[in-house]
């Protein structure tokens, strides 16, 4: 599945892209939201794993940009953030992401949420070709 990760941390990037290379994913990394819109302009992601707070684009507005664009399949988005509570995940939903991930994160936990992105990605490829 090829994935898009956008996190300004070297070391948590660097992380995530290890956890998903693991796991089978095809990732390209992005610095900042900036760079990441550039790169889901240019590509055909299914997966983006985004940092809530970056530098110049953060990841809410990255999400507002990415559901603001028709593309024949869905990009299932995840939100990662140290911001925690119920208010900033509504917000987060709010925005269009698809999960909400609070930092620090457990690996597997993790892997789980990867694993329902994967069905639903799949389940909408499938309801896509039925019609």
């Amino acid at each position: 599945m090829k994935t898009l990760i956008a996190e300004d941390d070297p070391d948590s990037r660097a992380m995530l892209a290890f956890l998903l290379q693991v796991e089978g994913y095809d990732v390209v990394q992005a610095e900042n939201g900036t760079e990441a819109w550039r790169e889901f302009e240019r590509n055909k992601f299914s997966l983006i794993i985004s940092d809530w707070l970056m530098p110049e684009v953060d990841g809410l507005e990255l999400c507002r940009r990415i559901r603001s664009v028709e593309r024949p399949a869905y990009p299932y988005v995840i939100l990662l953030t140290a911001l925690k509570g119920k208010d900033h995940f509504l917000e987060a939903m709010s925005a269009g992401a698809d999960d909400f991930i609070s930092k620090p994160f457990d690996p597997d936990e993790f892997r789980a949420k990867l694993h329902v992105a994967e069905r639903i990605v799949s389940l909408q490829d499938r309801v896509k070709t039925l019609r």
